[in-house]
């Protein structure tokens, strides 16, 4: 069997070492953000795109071998375990490797084979096959098949003794591993995917249009071009098909296999190899291609997914501000909520700014005595219906205010999921779906990581085919990078929901509500070590989440960083060495610069944690997120009919697709810029040029009122 360890270091490009430790700490129950951020001397500094890769393949591989023992069992079941496919086995790297070399093996159902072998026609078809080895020259194959013929076996005639030989041959030939290899990758090199709509669909009446009469080479296929066409084919507008030269597959059948010259053993095998690839082979290896393509297609797809769920997660905060936040609405009217700087559901109004004039000036009257009630320093207005309307009547109101809280158009995104769940539920219990709503706009401005753990990411609306994509694949990897967010930020112990905390390396949901219950009934922590006395929070559960908690104004300044708690008696040592309390941080980081910082090196504690500790002494409790910014969306553009062609407005980015990005500049439809429009110069990747949440500028291209599309261009604007 596989040395896996090894095999991983080579293809990983690591050392064995590392990649033995890596393995041992997760074996012992280390999260994947704890050991990539505190046992670095262990994994020789290994990040978590490493580890993350090393765990996919360590669990392909481990499944590989799991399989390769069920085969190998059966195998010597079947009393077919020879040496060379044992060695031919144990050593294969692939899946569909080895269910290839497994497939002659593998119980069939009734086929032409089988049922020829039932009629004891084998001998007959290793009597050909030797002749064809041999090269030797034949007798009248008829008259060795007249051997065969037999009523009561069922073989009626020569004819059909041959007939069924040739079933046996065909289906040798069809199952071997080497040929199947080779097939499938001519397909996949030089196969073109064609694809034409459905003649009940007119031209222009789809979202498939340029799949109307499309031709890509199979191997240049783009991911979302890919998503579309099985998209399409599942909705029963298109269908699409791989072409390829079937000529030069057949050449190439009859050159493995055809050994002789005799000319009536070549005429046998000729139709014979023919059935083989039409009945056999052909459809299965164009279904194995379709679905190499599709299953690369996913992976790329959810690598797009996750990199824009991470800078949607990690977009800047604007702060833990006293926040008005607004759902608007025109008929219903606009649901105002009040929240505190922590994010405390404070109070409820609904006003009528979009109705009669004296209903307007009730509502500007209301929203201008919350804004005062309360300090109000941020307005969240979600950016639904009627939200540029309520973005303008709030502006009228702020010009009669003394305060000037800023403004910000927040996606809606998610926030009707939010609302109706359980977790909304729990929350709010005695509030209306459309008050929930406006509550998670408002937070999800204060701290966009913090409210949108609280919702499945596949419904934010920033994937590209999530719904056409392996769904369980999906959830793997994008649990994982909320896991990455949320350990990456740190967590406000005495704030944070239970949603968020257990996305903390080491909690459980179960130990996230204990948290939430002591919180309740003891306060709010002081120190760290007081987790310990959570139930179910064991020492092993305290290691791995203690430093991605927070305590701010605790009774350990280092409470409110993101230095381990087993480090803290070394950083007790520095201190005291350097002649300064631990109440001022800043002043050890500033003077352990200046210090041998091997002098504080022990057997587990090295250098990369120590330089980790002076960066975070640095700035104690700060934001790794970036600096908070906000689009201002142009005056008077509403909606898609109010744009026109060279307009230049401002927007911020929403998704980015492998095809370009989307934008949003204000008028309930997102604009596309295309992956030509990014940049004045190649692009091959459009997560290079922009991000999820990055405010650009950008020229208006076309305008399909019509068709709902928005054509955009950011090279056009000097950014």
């Amino acid at each position: 069997m596989l040395n896996i360890p090894q095999l991983l270091a080579t293809e990983l490009e690591i050392k064995p070492n590392q990649v033995q430790n890596a393995l041992e700490l997760l074996a012992e129950g280390a999260t994947i953000p704890f050991i990539a951020r505190y046992r670095k001397e262990r994994t020789n500094e290994m990040n978590e795109v490493q580890l993350r890769d090393l765990v996919d393949r360590y669990t392909y591989l481990t499944e590989l071998e799991e399989r390769k023992k069920v085969i190998l069992n059966a195998l010597a079941e079947q009393g077919k375990l020879s040496d060379e496919i044992k060695v031919k086995i144990t050593s294969c790297l692939q899946k569909i490797e080895l269910e290839d070399l497994y497939l002659p093996y593998k119980p069939k159902r009734h086929t032409r084979a089988t049922i020829a072998r039932e009629k004891g026609l084998e001998p007959l078809a290793a009597f050909i096959k030797s002749l064809n080895e041999k090269n030797s020259v034949a007798a009248s194959l008829e008259t060795e098949a007249a051997k065969y013929v037999s009523q009561e076996k069922g073989v009626k005639t020569e004819e059909e003794a041959l007939k069924g030989a040739s079933g046996i041959l065909a289906e040798e030939v069809a199952e071997k591993a080497e040929l199947r290899a080779y097939l499938r990758d001519f397909i996949l090199q030089t196969g073109v995917f064609i694809s034409h709509i459905k003649d009940e669909h007119p031209e222009g009446t789809t979202k498939f249009e340029m799949y109307r009469n499309y031709q890509i080479k199979v191997k240049n296929i783009a991911p979302h071009n890919m998503l579309a066409l099985c998209r399409g084919e599942a909705e029963k507008i298109l269908k699409f098909e791989i072409n390829f030269d079937q000529d030069f597959v057949l050449s190439y059948l009859e050159c493995q296999e055809i050994k002789t010259k005799v000319r009536t053993i070549r005429d046998f095998y000729q139709p014979m190899l023919k059935d083989a690839f039409n009945r056999l082979m052909k459809t299965s290896l164009i279904g194995e291609v379709i679905s190499e393509k599709k299953t690369y297609s996913d992976i790329e797809s959810i690598k797009t997914f996750e990199a824009n769920l991470r800078e949607l997660l990690l977009s800047a905060p604007a702060g833990m501000k006293p926040t008005l936040a607004i759902d608007p609405g025109f008929r219903t009217g606009c649901k105002v909520a009040v929240l505190e700087q922590t994010g405390k559901f404070l109070e409820y109004q609904a006003v009528f700014p979009h109705q009669a004039a004296e209903q307007r000036k009730k509502a500007a009257r209301t929203i201008k005595k919350l804004i005062e009630k309360y300090q109000i320093e941020l307005i969240a207005i979600g950016n639904g219906t009627a939200s540029r309307e309520t973005g303008e009547f709030v502006a009228e109101v702020l010009a009669t205010c003394e305060r000037k809280p800023i403004q910000v158009m927040v996606s809606e995104s998610g926030a009707s999921i939010y609302s109706a769940s359980k977790v909304a539920l729990e929350e709010f219990p005695e509030l209306d779906v459309t008050v929930r709503g406006a509550i998670s706009i408002g937070r999800r401005l204060q701290d966009p990581l913090a409210e949108l753990v609280k919702i499945a990411p596949r419904s934010i609306g920033i994937g590209q085919y999530q719904h056409d994509v392996d769904q369980k694949l999906l959830k793997k990897k994008l649990d994982e990078t909320v896991e990455t967010c949320v350990n990456y930020v740190g967590v406000d112990l005495n704030t944070a929901s239970k949603e968020l905390l257990t996305f903390v390396s080491g909690i459980t949901p179960t130990v996230a509500n204990n948290i939430i219950a002591y919180r309740n009934q003891n306060g709010a922590f002081k120190n760290r070590r007081q987790l310990l006395k959570v139930v179910k929070l064991g020492p092993k559960a305290f290691e791995q989440a203690a430093g991605f908690l927070r305590i701010r104004d605790g009774e350990n300044p280092l409470d409110n960083t993101a230095v381990h708690p087993e480090t803290y008696s070394i950083i007790q040592s520095i201190a005291t060495d350097l002649g300064v309390p631990l109440n001022q941080v800043t002043q050890i980081a500033e003077k352990l610069k200046k210090t041998n910082l091997k002098k504080y090196v022990t057997d587990t504690i090295g250098e990369p944690t120590l330089r980790d500790i002076l960066k975070e002494l640095e700035k104690p409790g700060r934001d790794p997120r970036a600096e908070f910014k906000y689009a201002n969306f142009k005056d008077g553009i509403k909606e898609i009919r109010d744009l026109r062609v060279g307009m230049k407005l401002e927007g911020i980015i929403t998704n980015v697709a492998n095809f370009g990005a989307f934008v949003d500049i204000g008028v309930h439809q997102d604009g596309l810029v295309h992956i030509s429009q990014l940049a004045d110069r190649f692009v091959d990747d459009p997560q290079k040029i922009v991000k999820v949440g990055q405010v650009v500028k950008v020229q208006v291209l076309e305008v399909n009122e019509k068709l709902n599309r928005i054509g955009l261009s950011i090279k056009a604007v000097k950014q």
